[in-house]
């Protein structure tokens, strides 16, 4: 049962009506966060609140052995996901972001999944921008929300594809925006597809089935295509370094969040193993494929995922 005495009244009021149902889906029965120890203010306490991270539709790899005529395919953004849940803007961990009031003023009441985006190649300028205790104007104008789903829509993933691009446009202004779904026929057209996507400097493409339907979770609806691909995993320890590494960090002992555990030992800059990501962090690491105990081969790091 839930405490109604840590419930905010505000959302328990019938007037939030269908995102209010919504974060009560995403988010765990209430819009309640996780309960920190309470602090003291004068004569009473109050309970000090964390996040809860919201329950998102999340992609699986691509396999080779699927058929692409069935999806509706959109280029992966280098971005920062973001949801939308009709009041404010969210990371992927349920934390807010400090987005100017200008930007989520000409946002819709309808919840919204998408990306905060800059461009290709803009990664850590974006990053910057959007972690910011305080936003700044001039930078925010250079950031757009690429929306790729409606989450709790009761539609496939077809229909909600063209209520997106409707409520964008409704809004009419350019930085919202409904990422671009076409049709592949083959896989032959798939790579080709890929590959000039790549080229171009895309991260890589995104497909979601026509016909699915939204659930949260990870999916077998949802499938990234990377011509590298890459995955997060929590680091457990620091390896000691041998050789030239003597005195730094020689390997990161990460856990995947399958529970299993392997060392990541290359793709580091001197300075990263003199000051290696800390313990409890979660990195980026691309492979080439996998064992068939599921371990990724010829692993490299990539850079670290930035707290939410």
């Amino acid at each position: 049962m839930v405490n109604s005495k840590l419930v905010n009244p505000k959302f328990l009021s019938p007037k939030f009506g269908k995102s209010a149902n919504f974060l009560g889906l995403v988010l765990g029965g209430f819009f309640l966060p996780l309960a920190l120890p309470a602090v003291a203010l004068g004569a009473q306490s109050v309970q000090v609140a964390a996040p809860t991270q919201p329950a998102l539709m999340l992609a699986k790899n691509w396999q080779s052995d699927l058929e692409p005529a069935a999806y509706l395919v959109s280029e992966k953004l280098d971005g920062v996901r973001a949801l939308w849940d009709g009041h404010a803007l969210r990371f992927k961990s349920g934390r807010l972001i400090a987005a100017p009031a200008w930007f989520t003023a000409a946002l819709p009441s309808t919840p919204l999944d998408g990306e905060l985006w800059m461009g290709r190649r803009s990664f850590d300028r974006l990053s910057g921008t959007v972690r910011r205790a305080a936003p700044v104007d001039a930078e925010w104008h250079a950031v757009r929300y690429m929306v790729f789903d409606l989450p709790g829509d009761a539609g496939s993933f077809g229909e909600r594809a063209a209520r997106m691009a409707t409520v964008a446009h409704e809004q009419g202004v350019a930085w919202l925006q409904a990422i671009e779904q076409q049709r592949v026929a083959d896989r032959v057209g798939l790579q080709a597809l890929l590959l000039s996507s790549v080229g171009e400097g895309a991260e890589g493409l995104v497909l979601h089935r026509a016909d699915a339907l939204w659930q949260p979770g990870r999916s077998d609806a949802l499938r990234k295509l990377k011509t590298v691909p890459d995955e997060e995993a929590r680091v457990v320890a620091h390896i000691p370094g041998k050789g030239r590494h003597v005195g730094r960090m020689g390997a990161l002992l990460l856990e995947m969040p399958s529970g299993q555990r392997f060392a990541l030992g290359t793709g580091f800059t001197d300075a990263q193993r003199a000051a290696p990501p800390a313990v409890g962090a979660s990195v980026t690491y691309r492979y080439r494929d996998r064992t068939p105990a599921g371990l990724p081969r010829f692993a490299s790091y990539l850079r670290l995922r930035e707290a939410e």
